[in-house]
C-alpha cells in the first residue's frame, strides 16, 4: 500500500517501472504555495516582521551585552534566598487562585449542565431553568476569554499591588476554563445512574454525588490537577504587572539588563516547571490507570494508596498556601472591596464608540491577529524541523532535541517577548518572535509524537522500492500526519490569539499595548472598548479554529 503522490514522484527510481515525466499534483502545490504567499505578506507588514534589525550593529552590541551575562548566572545566597521565597510565593499564588477557581466552577458547572434537571427528565424543559443555564454559559464563556493577566492588569488598579489581584486573575479566568470543562464532563458521564436516582426519588445533591460524580471522577481530577500545573506557569507571568513571585523579579531584572539575574531566574523557572509537570502527571488518575500489570505486581502497593498519599500533599501545599500568602481575605473580598470593585467597573460604561478611535482598535485587532497568525506559522515550520529530530531513534541528536522542546515551551510567551525587547525593541515583531518560540517547543513535542505513531505501511514499501530517507518522509508519512498536524496548528492558534492580545502588556504590540497604555491614564471607556475587541476577537478566531478542525476530523 502506498500514499497518495508516491507513484508520480518515485516510479522513476523503482525499478522497472516507466519514468513519470510530470507529476499531476504539481499545479495543486503552485497554487497553494501562490495562496500562502499572498496570505503571508500583508502578515508580515502588519507584525512590522523586519528580523535583519536584528542585525544592526546597536542592536547586535545590546544582545552580545545582555547574552554573555547569562554564561555568569547569578549564585549568590542572598539572591538565592529571595528567588526561593518568591518561587514559593508563586507556587501559592496559584494553588490558592486555582482553588478560588474551584468554588467558582463547580456551582456554575452545576448550573450550566442539564443532567440534574427534573424537568428534562420529564421531557418538559421549563423556560427560566433554561434561561439560567443560558446566563451562565455565558458568564463563563466572558470570565475563560479575558486572559488572566488583562484580569489581574484591572485588578491591581483597585487592589493594589501584591499577590491579592494574581490570585482573583487566575481564580476568575481558570473558573470560566474549569466551569465549562466540568460542564461538558458532566454532560458525557452516564446518565442512567442519575436518572435512575432522580426518578426514584433522590435529591439533585444525592443524584450528583452517588449517580454522576462516580463514573467520571478520574476525569474530574485529572482535568484540575492539569489546570494547577498551567496555574503555575500563569502566576509566574502575573508578576509582570505587579502580582509578585517569579514573574516580578523576572521583569525587574530584565528592564535593568541585569542578563545574570535573568538566567538564574529562568533556570529556577524551568526547574519549578518541569517538577509541577512531573507532580502533576503523577497525580493524574489516568497515569495510574495506564500502569497496567506493573501496578498489580505482588508486593507492590496499589496505586490508588498512591495517589491518595499525593493527593494528601496537595491537600497539605493548599493549606501551606493559604496561611503564608501575605493577603488580607478581609479587605480583599470584605463589602468595602466588592463597593470599589463596583464603582471601577461602573466607569467602563459606556464604551467609547468614536470612529477615529474604533479605527485605531481595529489597526491593533489586525496586529494583533497577524501577531498570532504569523507566530503559530512560523512555529509549525520550526515545529516539524526539530520534530523530525527528535523523532529519531534514541541518541545524543533525539535527546538534545527533546531537551530544546522543553526550554523553549517551559518559558510562557511574555516572558519570551520581554527579553526579545532588549535586541528587538518596541513593536509587534518581538511579540511575534515570542509566540512562535514558546508554540515552536509545543508543536515540536506533539508533531513529534505524531511522527512517531504514524502506520508504518506505506514508509516501508517505500524503503523496499529504493526510496530515500527524505522521499520516505515527503510521500509516507508527511502526508498520513499531515491532518493530526494541521488540527495541532490551529488549536495552538486558537491558545495563540488570547497569548497576543496581553503581549502588549511589555510593549510588544497589538491591543494588549493599547489595553496597558489606557489603564495606566485611567481612560476606563477607552478600554472598555478594547476589551471588548479582545473577546471578539478570541470568540472569531476560536469559531473559525473550532470549524476548520471539525472539518479535518471528518
Amino acid at each position: 500500500m502506498t500514499a497518495p503522490g508516491i507513484r508520480p514522484a518515485l516510479a522513476s527510481g523503482m525499478p522497472g517501472a516507466e519514468p513519470w515525466r510530470r507529476d499531476p499534483a504539481a499545479a495543486r502545490r503552485i497554487a497553494g504555495m501562490v495562496a500562502l504567499l499572498v496570505i503571508l505578506w500583508p502578515l508580515l507588514v502588519w507584525c512590522e516582521f523586519r528580523p535583519w534589525e536584528l542585525l544592526d550593529p546597536r542592536s547586535l552590541r545590546a544582545t552580545m551585552r545582555f547574552g554573555a551575562q547569562f554564561l555568569t548566572p547569578r549564585v549568590d545566597a542572598d539572591f538565592l534566598r529571595m528567588l526561593a521565597a518568591e518561587t514559593w510565593r508563586t507556587v501559592a499564588m496559584a494553588t490558592v487562585g486555582l482553588v478560588l477557581a474551584w468554588v467558582i466552577a463547580v456551582p456554575m458547572a452545576l448550573m450550566s449542565t442539564a443532567r440534574l434537571s427534573i424537568s428534562a427528565l420529564a421531557g418538559r424543559m421549563s423556560a427560566a431553568p433554561g434561561a439560567l443555564r443560558w446566563i451562565v454559559r455565558w458568564a463563563l464563556v466572558v470570565l475563560r476569554s479575558v486572559p488572566e493577566l488583562v484580569w489581574a492588569l484591572m485588578l491591581v488598579r483597585v487592589l493594589g499591588l501584591g499577590p491579592g489581584a494574581g490570585v482573583l486573575a487566575i481564580a476568575l479566568s481558570y473558573g470560566g476554563m474549569l466551569g465549562k470543562v466540568y460542564a461538558e464532563i458532566l454532560e458525557s458521564a452516564d446518565a442512567a445512574p442519575t436518572q435512575a436516582l432522580l426518578r426514584g426519588g433522590a435529591g439533585r445533591l444525592q443524584a450528583l454525588l452517588f449517580g454522576t460524580v462516580p463514573g467520571c471522577a478520574d476525569e474530574l481530577i485529572s482535568y484540575t490537577v492539569y489546570r494547577w500545573e498551567c496555574a503555575i506557569r500563569s502566576s509566574v507571568v502575573l508578576g509582570f504587572v505587579g502580582a509578585g513571585g517569579l514573574g516580578q523579579q523576572l521583569d525587574n531584572a530584565t528592564k535593568m539588563f541585569a542578563g545574570s539575574e535573568v538566567a538564574t531566574i529562568l533556570l529556577v523557572f524551568i526547574a519549578l516547571v518541569a517538577f509541577a509537570d512531573r507532580l502533576s502527571g503523577w497525580l493524574r488518575p489516568a497515569r495510574a490507570a495506564g500502569q497496567g500489570a506493573e501496578a498489580l505486581r505482588p508486593g507492590r502497593p496499589p496505586v490508588r494508596w498512591g495517589m491518595r498519599a499525593l493527593l494528601a500533599v496537595l491537600m497539605a501545599l493548599m493549606v501551606a498556601s493559604f496561611v503564608t500568602l501575605p493577603v488580607n481575605w478581609r479587605a480583599l473580598l470584605g463589602a468595602g472591596a466588592l463597593a470599589q470593585m463596583g464603582a471601577f467597573l461602573a466607569e467602563f460604561f459606556p464604551p467609547l464608540m468614536a470612529p477615529a478611535f474604533l479605527g485605531r482598535v481595529g489597526q491593533g485587532a489586525l496586529e494583533t491577529l497577524a501577531m498570532s497568525a504569523l507566530g503559530s506559522g512560523l512555529a509549525a515550520i520550526a515545529g516539524v524541523a526539530v520534530a523530525l529530530i527528535a523523532s529519531r531513534p534514541p541518541g545524543p541528536l533525539r535527546w538534545a532535541s527533546r531537551l530544546l522542546l522543553n526550554a523553549l515551551r517551559s518559558v510562557p510567551e511574555l516572558v519570551w517577548a520581554a527579553i526579545l525587547l532588549v535586541s528587538a525593541g518596541l513593536g509587534p515583531m518581538p511579540g511575534t518572535l515570542a509566540l512562535a518560540l514558546h508554540t515552536t517547543g509545543v508543536l515540536g513535542r506533539l508533531m513529534a509524537d505524531a511522527f512517531e505513531n504514524a502506520p508504518p505501511h506505506a514508509a516501508q514499501a517505500l524503503r523496499w522500492a529504493g526510496a530515500t530517507r527524505w522521499q520516505v518522509f515527503a510521500f509516507a508519512t508527511l502526508p498520513q500526519a499531515a491532518p493530526q498536524l494541521l488540527s495541532y496548528t490551529l488549536y495552538r492558534w486558537e491558545n495563540n490569539i488570547r497569548a497576543a492580545t496581553v503581549l502588549g502588556v511589555v510593549g510588544a504590540g497589538g491591543l494588549g499595548q493599547m489595553l496597558s497604555l489606557h489603564l495606566s491614564l485611567f481612560q476606563m471607556r477607552e478600554t472598555c472598548t478594547v476589551l471588548l475587541a479582545m473577546l471578539a476577537l478570541v470568540m472569531l478566531v476560536d469559531a473559525c479554529s473550532y470549524a476548520a478542525r471539525r472539518r479535518l476530523n471528518r
